[in-house]
C-alpha cells in the first residue's frame, strides 16, 4: 500500500509540473528575445519543485523525474520495483497534465513541448546530458545529508531554475523524459519524433550524475 502511495504522489507531482510550467511556456512563450516570458518559464519549473517537494517530498521524495529516479536507482537508494512503478507514474502523470493543458490552451500552444537545437541531435543531446547532469549531481548532494532537509526543496528548486535559464533558449530545457514526453505526445509530429532525444539524454545525464557523485562522495569518505 504504502508503495502505491508513493506511486500516486509521483503521478500528482509530474502532473502539477507539466500543467504549471509547461503552461506557463505555452502561456507566456520561452523566446530568449523575450526576457520576461523567459525568465518567468524557468521559475515555474523551479517553483514547481518547490511546492511539489515540501508537500510529497515525505511520501515519495518528489522525484517527479525518470532521470531523478535513475539516478537513485544507480545510487541504491531505490528498488528496481520502485523504479519501474515511479517511472509509470511519471509518464501517466506528465500525459495527464499535458491533456489537461492542451483541453486549456489548445495543441497550437506547443504545450511547452521541446525542440532540437539548430535541428541537431548531437548539439541537443549534449546540451541536455549537461544541464541534466549539473540538476542532478545537486540533488544528490543537498539530499546526502539528513540536515540539508529543510532547505533540499529549494535548493533543487533553485536548481531546476537554473538549468532553464541557460537551457531555453537551447531546446526549451527537458531534464526531464517524463515532462518531454507528455506535451510529445500530444503536439505529434517533430515533437514527438524527436522526443527520444528528450528521453535518452536525460537518462545519460541521471546516471553520470549518479557515478561521478558516488566517486567523489566515496573519495571524500576515505
Amino acid at each position: 500500500m504504502q508503495s502505491i502511495k508513493k506511486y500516486i504522489a509521483e503521478f500528482i507531482g509530474t502532473f502539477v509540473l507539466v500543467l504549471f510550467a509547461c503552461g506557463t511556456a505555452a502561456v507566456v512563450g520561452c523566446s530568449a528575445e523575450n526576457g520576461t516570458g523567459y525568465l518567468l518559464t524557468a521559475l515555474a519549473f523551479g517553483l514547481v519543485i518547490v511546492a511539489m517537494a515540501y508537500s510529497i517530498g515525505n511520501i515519495s521524495g518528489c522525484h517527479i523525474n525518470p532521470a531523478v529516479s535513475i539516478a537513485m536507482l544507480v545510487s541504491k537508494k531505490m528498488s528496481i520495483k520502485d523504479f519501474i512503478g515511479y517511472i509509470i507514474a511519471q509518464f501517466l502523470g506528465a500525459t495527464a497534465g499535458a491533456a489537461v493543458l492542451m483541453a486549456l490552451v489548445g495543441k497550437e500552444s506547443g504545450l511547452g513541448a521541446n525542440a532540437l537545437y539548430n535541428d541537431s541531435i548531437g548539439l541537443s543531446i549534449l546540451v541536455e546530458i549537461i544541464l541534466t547532469f549539473v540538476f542532478v549531481i545537486a540533488i544528490l548532494g543537498v539530499t546526502s545529508k539528513i540536515e540539508n532537509s529543510a532547505v533540499a526543496g529549494i535548493v533543487i528548486g533553485l536548481s531546476l531554475t537554473l538549468v532553464h535559464i541557460l537551457g531555453i533558449s537551447f531546446t526549451g530545457t527537458s531534464v526531464n523524459p517524463a515532462r518531454s514526453f507528455g506535451p510529445a505526445l500530444l503536439v505529434g509530429g517533430d515533437a514527438f519524433a524527436d522526443v527520444w532525444v528528450f528521453i535518452v539524454a536525460p537518462l545519460i545525464g541521471g546516471v553520470l550524475a549518479a557515478l561521478v557523485y558516488k566517486f567523489l562522495a566515496s573519495d571524500k569518505a576515505k
